[in-house]
């Protein structure tokens, strides 16, 4: 029988947090009483993440691992994911175990009855420098895009959207979840905006919060706006 929900957790070097995580995920899974799937993207890692991510494979037959020959960054572990999910409702978790698997359950009740569950992250502790960047993402959305669902994270979508929705953003960065948003708020899908937990990463370093990611989704950014603009017009 085909997955209710599908979980997609997306990897790269993530050697020492994966484990931990997708133990956590499959206990938070197996106590929702659905159908699941848990599909493990690794993308492109050379610190030993494939090995661990077969493993847990082949003990959990529930999983199962889609390897990219190169790093493709979030961009293409989202695209894979959005190509491999088969489960009714679809959630994507990074491995690195700093949104609880928790949220799983906090979002369900709301995926009853809307077709897009958007996480944001509310105002806590964080370094000037976090703060910073993250109310200046908050501006340039504002200004590119007008009105923008509240988002940071986690989210929870109706697969039938991913059919419904054509989407043509390219690239590392997040502009194909931020085109899927956009499109889902302007054709009036039912969405709703839940506050969610986030912790400080165990181990490794953050794939998020470094030039080349910020450089690559500022870059996305401004493409998603020439493209939202072709459409609308």
């Amino acid at each position: 029988m085909a997955p209710e929900l599908s979980v997609v957790v997306l990897a790269y070097n993530e050697v020492e947090c994966l484990e931990p995580s997708v133990e956590e995920i499959l206990g938070e899974l197996r106590a929702s009483g659905r159908r699941f799937e848990l599909i493990l993207v690794d993308d492109g890692s050379t610190d030993g993440t494939s090995e661990v991510a077969d493993g847990l494979a082949t003990l959990v037959r529930e999983i199962r691992v889609v390897h990219h020959g190169e790093n493709l960054g979030l961009g293409g572990g989202y695209r894979t994911g959005f190509r491999e999910a088969r489960g009714d409702l679809v959630t994507f978790f990074p491995a690195d175990g700093q949104f609880p698997a928790s949220i799983i359950g906090q979002f369900l009740p709301y995926a009853a009855d809307h077709d897009l569950v958007l996480g944001y992250l509310p105002d806590r502790a964080s370094s000037i420098v976090a703060k910073a960047l993250s109310a200046g993402e908050r501006v340039l959305y504002r200004v590119l895009f007008g009105k923008f669902p509240r988002f940071q994270g986690i989210f929870m979508i109706r697969r039938r959207l991913l059919e419904e929705i054509p989407l043509h953003s390219e690239g590392r960065g997040w502009a194909i979840v931020m085109e899927l948003i956009l499109r889902a708020a302007r054709r009036r899908y039912r969405l709703v905006s839940v506050a969610t937990p986030c912790r400080p990463r165990q181990a490794g370093e953050s794939k998020v919060m470094n030039a080349r990611t910020i450089r690559a989704n500022l870059e996305q950014l401004f493409a998603l706006r020439r493209l939202m603009a072709r459409s609308d017009g």
